[in-house]
């Protein structure tokens, strides 16, 4: 990211506390929802690329709503703990969180038991984004492109780690899907978000990361970690050079993505209204192009189709977890 377009982001992206633009007066006559201050639960610590990205969308609903969306980094067991709390919240629409791949289409395969119902505890509105995560290694790995990696690996098998944002993120699912496909051996660190995990690469206590591909690129563009590919099935348009794993991994495709959920019994008119709005939000260009300044695409469905969604990641990706021996009792 250039010097210009960091300072263009960070400032949309406020504190955690996204701060209302005034509203209309029309809409202001209609009293519509919300009519008060939304928390919006991020189950990862803050610093990471989830927390960057739902900043700059709740920003942006802060500005179409004219009332605070404030952000509430609640991180800890790949994400189950800030989600978890959302599914106990009140269904009245002014507690909101993020969801994603991670706690509603991995975890319900990874984990023996979860203390939530990733299909029926929760309400979900709209897909948000999608990006792909970046495999990046210490500078201190001798090795410069992903299969001098891989040759690397099988000569010193269980020798060498990856760093995860926690179990059940697709920090780790990537690691996993990477080890068998590619027939190597190495050590899961997990950590409680992806920028702890990336300050240990940089520090060389860790040795690699499949990273969320915003907080990757970062460090790659100020010559702290070497980049080796994209975990999507093709080439990224924000790293264009960068190969994906699947030239040299056929089948290999992992992305993440996330929604905006609600608890369960959300009221439908309450659901429809925040549909309307990401969908204002999420295709309005300026919000578009600063997701794409960091890897990611702004991506709307209705409720329906991200359900449905959700129900086909989880059906796609059980077994491929399942093959990873990956489980967390």
């Amino acid at each position: 990211m250039t010097n210009s377009n960091r300072r263009r982001v960070l400032a949309s992206m406020g504190g955690a506390l996204v701060a209302p633009a005034i509203l209309s007066g029309s809409a202001r006559a209609q009293g519509t929802y919300p009519n008060k201050p939304v928390r919006y639960i991020n189950p990862f610590p803050a610093g990471g690329a989830t927390d960057t990205l739902s900043r700059l969308f709740c920003a942006k609903m802060a500005e179409l709503t004219g009332q605070q969306w404030i952000v509430e980094n609640k991180g800890g067991s790949g994400g189950n703990v800030g989600v978890d709390a959302l599914a106990q919240s009140a269904p009245d629409g002014y507690t909101l969180g993020l969801g994603g791949i991670a706690s509603h289409a991995i975890a319900p395969t990874l984990y023996a038991k979860l203390p939530f119902n990733p299909r029926t505890d929760f309400t979900f509105v709209s897909t948000i984004w999608f990006l792909p995560n970046l495999l990046v290694v210490n500078l201190d790995l001798p090795v410069k492109d992903l299969p001098e990696l891989i040759a690397f690996l099988k000569k010193n098998p269980g020798k060498y780690s990856y760093a995860s944002a926690g179990p059940g993120t697709t920090l780790h699912l990537s690691g996993e899907l990477f080890k068998i496909k590619a027939g190597v051996d190495m050590q899961h660190v997990p950590y409680r978000g992806a920028a702890p995990a990336m300050q240990d690469i940089l520090a060389g206590q860790v040795h690699m990361i499949f990273d969320n591909i915003p907080g990757a690129l970062a460090q790659v563009r100020a010559g702290k970690v070497r980049p080796l590919a994209v975990t999507s099935a093709k080439r990224t348009p924000v790293a264009p050079d960068m190969p994906a794993i699947a030239e040299f991994i056929e089948g290999f495709d992992i992305v993440s993505w996330t929604t905006l959920t609600g608890p369960a019994k959300l009221p439908t008119d309450v659901v429809a209204r925040l549909s309307e709005l990401s969908k204002k939000a999420l295709e309005s260009d300026d919000l578009k192009a600063k997701f794409a300044d960091l890897g990611a695409t702004a991506w709307w469905n209705t409720p329906a189709a991200t359900l449905a969604y959700r129900d086909a990641e989880e059906a796609r990706l059980a077994p491929i977890i399942k093959a990873s021996g990956a489980r967390v009792e």
